[in-house]
């Protein structure tokens, strides 16, 4: 699979935190440049610094995309969503993943590492970084979020 992304901002909370580490790992062993935004161990922390931390590197262009992990994946998402130009979606799936960025052209991925394991978050990343926006009519729709 050829990825799209280059640079990659990533975080977590304490719940995505083990998860979080996985994912460096094998995107360190695609020979991606990772982001470590934090947090450094599982001890508790708020998902909304996290998220920002993340949005605002993506915003800042000091990483081209990003990915958050916390338990459910929806918190990070609301949280990096208040942010202008970010689009993160809580991908769960094949199909949601590929639409995502199909369709959305999301910017962050938002796992939950309590609803998905560690192969299948793998897997949703190879998706996410791979797939291609489509533009066209989904680009008018995205230039209105």
């Amino acid at each position: 699979m050829k990825f799209l992304f280059k640079k990659i901002s990533l975080s977590s909370d304490h719940a995505g935190f083990y998860l979080k580490e996985n994912i460096k790992k094998f995107l360190l062993k695609k020979k991606i440049q990772v982001i470590d935004l934090g947090p450094k161990d599982d001890n508790s922390v708020d998902y909304p610094d996290y998220a920002k931390k993340v949005a605002k590197s993506i915003i800042s262009k000091k990483s081209d995309i990003g990915i958050l992990v916390c338990g459910s994946g929806t918190g990070m998402a609301i949280s990096a969503n208040k942010y202008k130009r970010i689009r993160a979606a809580v991908c769960y799936n094949k199909a949601s993943t590929r639409l995502s960025r199909k369709h959305n052209n999301a910017n962050i991925l938002a796992l939950g590492s309590r609803l998905i394991n560690r192969q299948n978050a793998i897997l949703l990343v190879n998706i996410f970084l791979s797939t291609k926006f489509e533009g066209g009519r989904h680009l008018r729709r995205v230039k209105k979020i």
